[in-house]
């Protein structure tokens, strides 16, 4: 069958090659880049593959080479909106957010397919190192580029409508299959840094949005051992920038407390978690646990995967997940996801709102 495919083009080389395999198997595609700054120039430049100057320009001549239609959309607005203003909220409350997820749940899988749909687009597709099998979201075979993680905010409805032609193939292999297409973008390097923070100085950023608020930085008893000039500049696990001395053991930072603009730091020890709850649940591959039931765990974009015992109970708020380790994990954040797997397939995902530490650190 013969589908009306949106494909969405950053101007990579992953979306490039992505769009290509799509109208290679016979449908309908249309290229589209996402212009998420009314003025590019105040984003990244330079050729690192995602919301650069250069990057319109490279998914078009990529839509030339593949012979389909291309446009530029302007999603400035809600880029800025969910996005943008979203990462300074969460930090300015404490929790430690991470933006390309955001930007994957707000963007490109609601406002990009609710306007797709609308136009008469079946589907969009993307060129994430993740495979769909049977409906649901599975591993890409490449481990060190899998997405999923990232993807684990998706809804069931969004995945029905969507494509993700790369994930049964590596990145070398992508690149390979990109130069011998005469894709211009083979070697482009892959991005990494935050798009909308220029420079890739976050504390300078949330300074310049939030302003300078200084506040003390406490041991675990309550003494006070530095200052600070805001603390939405720290996140959970943080250990250099501190501007500490004086100790001969390592401190890292241990929670972060908006109310009272206190930094808490402590010895490394002191990081390891135990349990936590999440928020707003999404259940993308499984009706959702509301028993006690193993799975494994993901808690940062590449960050280790771990059993646990997981299930959603009611909280005060509505629905919450409630996960149990296996074994402590250190570094973990609020605001950050986490996303449920049962071996490669995600279940299903949600916002971390509260941690416990493990009481007596071993």
């Amino acid at each position: 069958m013969t589908l009306r495919v949106l494909a969405a083009m950053s101007g990579g080389v992953d979306s490039a090659v992505a769009a290509a395999r799509v109208a290679e198997a016979g449908h309908d595609v249309t290229g589209v880049h996402l212009a998420l700054s009314k003025n590019p120039q105040s984003y990244r430049t330079g050729a690192r593959g995602c919301c650069t100057v250069e990057d319109s320009h490279d998914a078009r001549r990529a839509a030339d080479v593949i012979g389909i239609p291309f446009y530029v959309w302007d999603m400035s607005e809600e880029f800025d909106r969910e996005v943008v203003q979203d990462f300074v909220a969460e930090y300015e409350s404490g929790n430690t957010p991470n933006p390309c997820l955001r930007c994957n749940e707000k963007i490109k899988f609601e406002a990009v397919l609710d306007r797709a749909l609308a136009l008469g687009f079946d589907a969009v597709a993307t060129g994430h190192h993740v495979r769909k099998v049977d409906g649901r979201l599975v591993r890409s075979v490449d481990e060190a580029k899998d997405q999923s993680y990232v993807l684990g905010v998706l809804t069931r409805q969004q995945l029905e409508h969507a494509i993700f032609p790369l994930g049964d193939c590596t990145k070398e292999e992508v690149r390979a299959e990109a130069e011998r297409r005469g894709l211009s973008v083979a070697d482009k390097p892959d991005s990494h840094d935050i798009c909308f923070i220029a420079d890739g100085d976050t504390r300078g950023f949330l300074n310049r949005r939030l302003g300078e608020r200084p506040g003390p930085i406490r041991d675990e008893e309550g003494n006070v051992v530095g200052t600070h000039s805001g603390a939405h500049a720290f996140t959970v696990g943080q250990r250099k920038g501190l501007g500490l001395g004086g100790s001969p053991h390592p401190r890292y930072v241990l929670s972060i407390e908006p109310v009272d603009n206190t930094v808490t730091v402590g010895p490394r020890a002191s990081l390891r978690v135990e349990a936590m709850t999440g928020t707003r649940p999404v259940w993308s591959g499984s009706e959702p646990l509301t028993q006690p039931t193993d799975c494994h765990v993901q808690l940062r974009a590449h960050g280790q995967v771990h059993p646990a015992r997981v299930w959603q109970r009611e909280g005060q708020d509505g629905p919450e997940l409630v996960v149990e380790l296996t074994e402590p994990a250190t570094g973990v954040a609020t605001g950050q996801a986490v996303v449920v797997y049962d071996g490669d397939t995600v279940l299903g995902s949600a916002t971390i709102s509260t941690t416990s530490r493990v009481t007596s650190p071993a």
